[in-house]
């Protein structure tokens, strides 16, 4: 009986996912449509424009409402649109026919895992090795230094580099074939009898495999150079005031590429370089600097004027007698803080200048100031 009733409920569920999967394929907007190409656009320019809308949509980067949604369906259209067998699918039948192959595949579609991973949450498996998929793999993420100056930092700047990449051939999937040894990018698994009766699973290096189930063809007059070629792409880094020393700043999915493999990230560090003239150091949003005053000026007090990183100037009073290495604090006049949190503060050290040497009237001209009157020779 208990079965019974768990056996409806599947049902049911089932049944209420793929209604919910209608609607949802019903409102999805056309994939080329969404990516702004045209139906027979080249697979190089497919990836440019999948490029350009998921920085447009990051959400590291958008924080506009829908923003995130906007992302994935993008990331969904390229999926779709790259894969061969999908893309001709989607062609002929749209995305409700798209929808309807993924399922029979084992597949769940756009923006989740599947159903069985909804119904897991319910506490049903429907098997087939242990619900998710297999993570696919990605490329190594690249580390480039930005060199920028303690100013930029201050200022902020937007920065435009070129950077050079390796993206695959266009017709890359031509030169794809069917090969059930091949578990995963360069892992090729073949069963060896080692007795009568007795099998062993071996697994070896083997780089003609680039995904699971599938080999790569040498050779292939598709892509004669390879599986990759060179790109130059052009890319804006928007470098924020206030950023810190060793920050990275990141450019997902855009690494070089490789067939079975997701793309893996680039990131531009931050590293503050000295520029010429600068007289303020860093540490944290604070920043230090020292200066040099005359004798009289730390025995009478003084005004000193300072121009910041931005070029505006101010002035700084002490009145008093200023001890040499004395350390005075500028409230907002350091760095700016993220998130437009204000500004940390300055710190000067004062040092003084004594002179190398004084003559007997300025001696004894101190000492009627100081009113010690006469004394010994040595001041």
């Amino acid at each position: 009986m208990r079965s019974h009733r768990l056996s409806r409920l599947r049902s049911f569920l089932l049944l209420a996912f793929l209604s919910l999967s209608a609607e949802v394929i019903r409102a999805a907007e056309d994939f080329y449509k969404l990516l702004g190409i045209r139906r027979d656009a080249s697979q190089k320019e497919i990836k440019k424009a999948y490029r350009a809308k998921s920085l447009e949509f990051h959400p590291d980067k958008n924080k506009a409402e829908g923003a995130a949604e906007k992302f994935a369906e993008i990331a969904y259209a390229y999926e779709v649109l790259t894969d061969e067998d999908k893309k001709a699918v989607y062609d002929r039948h749209g995305e409700d026919g798209l929808k309807q192959h993924e399922q029979r595949q084992g597949q769940g579609g756009a923006g989740h895992g599947g159903f069985e991973d909804i119904f897991s949450h319910f506490g049903f498996n429907f098997g087939g090795g242990g619900g998710r998929r297999q993570r696919e793999q990605t490329t190594p993420n690249v580390d480039v230094p930005l060199r920028v100056t303690l100013k930029q930092l201050y200022l902020g700047d937007v920065i435009e580099v070129q950077y050079v990449r390796q993206t695959l051939c266009v017709n890359w999937q031509e030169c794809m074939r069917a090969n059930q040894e091949c578990q995963g990018p360069g892992v090729k698994v073949r069963m060896q009898q080692i007795a009568p009766g007795f099998v062993q699973q071996v697994q070896q290096r083997d780089d003609r495999c680039v995904a699971q189930g599938k080999m790569w063809s040498p050779n292939c007059r598709a892509c004669q150079s390879g599986q990759t070629q060179t790109e130059t792409i052009d890319l804006t880094i928007n470098l924020e005031k206030g950023m810190h020393n060793g920050e990275p700043i990141t450019f997902d999915g855009v690494a070089d590429e490789k067939p079975g493999m997701n793309p893996g990230d680039l990131n531009f560090i931050i590293n503050q370089v000295p520029s010429e003239g600068e007289i303020y150091h860093r540490d944290g949003d604070h920043l230090y600097v020292t200066v040099e005053i005359p004798l009289v000026d730390a025995l009478t007090g003084f005004v000193h004027e300072f121009e910041h990183l931005d070029g505006h100037k101010f002035n700084v009073e002490v009145t008093g007698v200023t001890e040499c290495d004395h350390v005075m604090r500028v409230t907002g006049k350091g760095m700016p803080r993220r998130g437009n949190r204000g500004f940390g503060d300055l710190y000067i050290t004062f040092e003084v200048d004594f002179p190398p040497s004084l003559t007997d009237g300025q001696r004894e001209a101190i000492r009627k100031i100081l009113g010690e009157g006469k004394g010994s020779d040595e001041l």
